[in-house]
């Protein structure tokens, strides 16, 4: 190619894309493998102008993302004078676990909130608590002001396999679910 070929080549480019439709007005692309003339401009700018079409032009790649935010339980306000005619009683109720599994709906979870090191306990929209364990390197405290999940394809959230994304940047995954049941005095 000659240097005057070299400097030409984007001007040429450019009068072929400015220049290029037809007097309808119609933007399609002509397919490969047809000559592309132009009336109005010379041969050599014509010979220059490449067949060129991406070939991602016609593909399209659609992605869907769903992230879901579980938010921290609302604390409820107690009245002040509530606790003042009642006896004096252990400090709350008794809870025992019971296995329900290794997942969880995700569509089901009403709030979260942690409890000890490396557990959250995880309040249900049927008014259950379950108690979710994570990794022991995680800490429970990350996740006080609730986390991210992103939605699987099945909608549960299960043992081992999801990651829960605290909104401080934490990510854990959860070990082992149980369902806590108050026992009874």
């Amino acid at each position: 190619m000659n240097f005057a070929a070299v400097l030409l080549a984007p001007f040429v480019l450019l009068v072929s894309a400015v220049g290029g439709g037809d007097e309808q007005g119609d933007d399609r692309a002509e397919p490969k493998g047809q000559n592309v003339e132009h009336a109005d401009a010379p041969d050599w700018i014509a010979a220059l102008t490449p067949e060129y079409e991406p070939d991602s032009a016609w593909q399209v790649h659609i992605e869907q993302r769903m992230t879901i935010r579980v938010a921290p339980r609302a604390s409820m306000p107690m009245p002040r004078d509530m606790f003042a005619a009642m006896p004096p009683r252990a400090a709350g109720p008794q809870f025992s676990e019971r296995k329900i599994g290794k997942c969880l709906a995700i569509a089901s979870i009403a709030g979260v909130e942690p409890n000890g090191p490396n557990n959250l306990i995880l309040f249900m929209r049927d008014r259950r608590m379950i108690n979710a364990q994570l990794e022991r390197s995680c800490l429970a405290r990350s996740f006080y002001s609730g986390f991210y999940l992103s939605q699987s394809i099945d909608g549960n959230v299960c043992v081992d396999r999801d990651t829960l994304l605290s909104r401080s940047g934490t990510a854990c995954k959860l070990t082992r679910i149980r369902q806590l049941i108050e026992l009874d005095d």
